[in-house]
């Protein structure tokens, strides 16, 4: 009995012996052949080159700078190896004296590890006229290794920062959603090369290579090349964008300036005052940071679609649809302004025109081309702020232009509903009267006044496009047909009063646009920062105010008059009125597109 026990021991370890036998050998042949490959088989990325950025004419406005990176073998850190590392670091520092020996060793010795077995970069780019001079002694030395690299380079610098943006280090959460970006540790960061990112960086190719126990290439197997078609045209002309940008510094000017066709094409793009996008491409220092963040015209705002501004009088042409949509007040309607009109029944409060002895007896033409306030007070009573919210919003207000910039900011158009939402308040008559003109709780972007420039100019509300031709297609225009029957034949009377605005005598655009090479038509606009007293008596004028105390200053165009091809929207920081301080480089603008054969007479 015992000799059967012994045998069916033995019998069973056996088995169990066999069984592994088999697992091993046959069973798990699969994974080892594929391990083993791993260990002789080694797949090398081929980054893509950058797509570049290029204006309507071809012009560079975002390139690839050819150069090359400077690596150092890894494991050279142990103390019984430093000596080789020092060498290293120190036949870099002769070729480049500017190079700091400190950082380039403090950046190796980071990165360094016994698991690490690629060469490390110490030095992420230098010029190509810079190396080549060395290049040959460079590929010389032990353990130094050169490969060439490109660095992302604006060569317009601040003419272009807010619509072209900058590429900068990606962080972790950037390459854990994109895979190129882990790869070439770049992503655009803001502006064009943010909202294009995933077209502009390509698709990496690789290499399939045959490496020794050594970790030395013995052959390559296969190659797969890099996606690269990834170039973007712009409708940008840089030679006007280049022109205003010259005109806001010639003239110490903030602002914004917006020139685009009436089918949503735009030409130029500026926010002043702006920053060079070069500086963050490497990583900026602290000091410019702090120098950028700490001017008080905030050059790193994209005004373009982040500025939220009222839009004062500006708004009156959109504000007159609302009325004649909701029948309540007709193109024809007539309101007396002495001045002001009071609210209240035992407190009054004053609400004042910008013309203290009034427009007298006025209507919507008048009302419009002179930008007076009482009548809009006055049809704003009638017609009520949810009709005059709901019309404004139809018109671009509110909601996102879909430019093809990143995080553009919607504004607010407020109704009852609005306020009760967020201040949990109900909604007063003044401030209805505020609202109608551009005034109280509303805010815009530049880039809503020109799109909404372009929908009263041809009745259909355009998307704004900076981008011409991706992947070697063209782009189309976008066009809504957003306005009512009524608002579509009550657009004839409105463009007569903006055409009116800048060419009749008592137009508030006039005395600057009159004489402009093409005729336009237009609304000023005088959006107050600060409120005024009810216990001021004479409203004081704005050459008077402190400079951040004074009003922005608005103004919005379309031309030629009767065959609308341009908007040309302009706002001036702390301009003080729209008509004396946006009005030169308005007429500045139409002009050159008349020289330049975009607009013929």
């Amino acid at each position: 009995m015992k000799i059967k026990i012994v045998i069916a021991v033995f019998a069973v370890v056996w088995l169990i012996l066999l069984a592994r036998i088999y697992q091993l050998t046959i069973k798990s042949n699969t994974y080892y052949e594929s391990l083993a490959k791993q260990n002789i088989v080694k797949k090398e990325w081929i980054l893509p080159v950058r797509g570049e950025i290029l204006d309507r004419h071809g012009k560079p406005l975002a390139i690839n700078k050819i150069g090359f990176k400077l690596l150092v073998d890894a494991h050279l850190s142990p103390k019984r190896r430093k000596p080789e590392l020092e060498r290293a670091i120190k036949e870099i520092v002769r070729d480049f004296p500017d190079l700091n020996a400190t950082k380039l060793r403090k950046r190796y010795l980071r990165i360094d590890s016994p698991y690490r077995h690629d060469p490390i970069v110490v030095v992420k780019f230098l010029p190509y006229e810079a190396v080549l001079p060395h290049y040959t002694e460079l590929s010389r030395k032990p353990h130094v290794k050169i490969e060439p690299t490109t660095k992302r380079y604006y060569p317009y610098g601040d003419m272009t920062a807010h619509v072209i943006g900058y590429v900068g280090k990606a962080n972790e959460r950037e390459m854990s959603r994109d895979r190129v970006a882990k790869l070439t540790m770049i992503t655009g960061k803001s502006g064009l090369e943010r909202y294009y990112n995933r077209f502009l960086e390509g698709e990496p190719g690789y290499r399939m290579v045959k490496v020794s126990a050594f970790n030395e290439k013995v052959a390559t197997l296969k190659t797969v090349m890099p996606k690269e078609e990834n170039d973007i045209t712009l409708h940008l002309d840089m030679d006007l964008q280049a022109f205003i940008a010259d005109w806001f510094k010639k003239h110490g000017l903030s602002g914004v300036a917006i020139v685009m066709r009436t089918d949503g094409a735009v030409l130029a793009a500026g926010s002043f005052p702006a920053y060079d996008p070069n500086a963050f491409v490497s990583g900026i220092s602290r000091r410019l940071w702090k120098k950028i963040i700490e001017n008080l015209n905030h050059p790193f705002t994209n005004k373009l679609i982040h500025g939220l501004y009222p839009p004062g009088s500006i708004i009156k042409p959109g504000v007159a649809l609302a009325f004649i949509d909701s029948r309540k007040v007709s193109p024809y309607t007539k309101f007396y302004c002495n001045g002001a009109i009071e609210l209240g029944k035992t407190v009054k409060h004053k609400f004042r025109c910008w013309k203290s002895w009034g427009h007298k007896e006025t209507d919507m033409i008048k009302a419009i081309r002179e930008s007076c306030d009482v009548y809009f007070y006055k049809g704003s009573l009638l017609t009520g702020i949810n009709k005059i919210a709901e019309e404004l919003r139809k018109m671009g207000f509110g909601k996102k232009t879909g430019i093809d910039l990143p995080n553009e900011f919607i504004g607010v158009v407020p109704d009852k509903n609005w306020k009760v939402t967020k201040y949990g308040q109900p909604w007063y008559m003044g401030e209805t009267l505020n609202s109608a003109i551009g005034q109280g709780y509303v805010l815009v972007t530049p880039m809503q006044v020109a799109r909404y420039t372009a929908l009263l100019a041809t009745g259909r509300l355009p998307r704004p496009r900076l981008a011409k031709i991706l992947a070697g297609k063209p782009l189309p225009a976008e066009l809504e047909d957003v306005l009512s029957e009524r608002e579509k034949r009550a657009l004839p009377l409105i463009r007569r009063a903006m055409y009116e605005v800048c060419n009749h005598p008592k137009g508030t655009a006039y005395s600057t646009l009159h004489d402009c090479k093409v005729k336009v038509a237009g609304k000023t606009g005088t959006a107050q920062v600060i409120g005024i007293p009810q216990e001021e008596k004479k409203r004081m004028k704005e050459s008077e105010l402190a400079y951040y105390h004074r009003s922005h200053a608005w103004l919005t165009t379309y031309g030629p008059y009767r065959r609308p091809k341009f908007v040309v929207t302009v706002l001036i920081e702390h301009g003080g009125h729209g008509g004396s301080a946006a009005g030169p480089v308005t007429k500045a603008i139409y002009d050159w597109l008349v020289d330049r054969g975009y607009i013929t007479r």
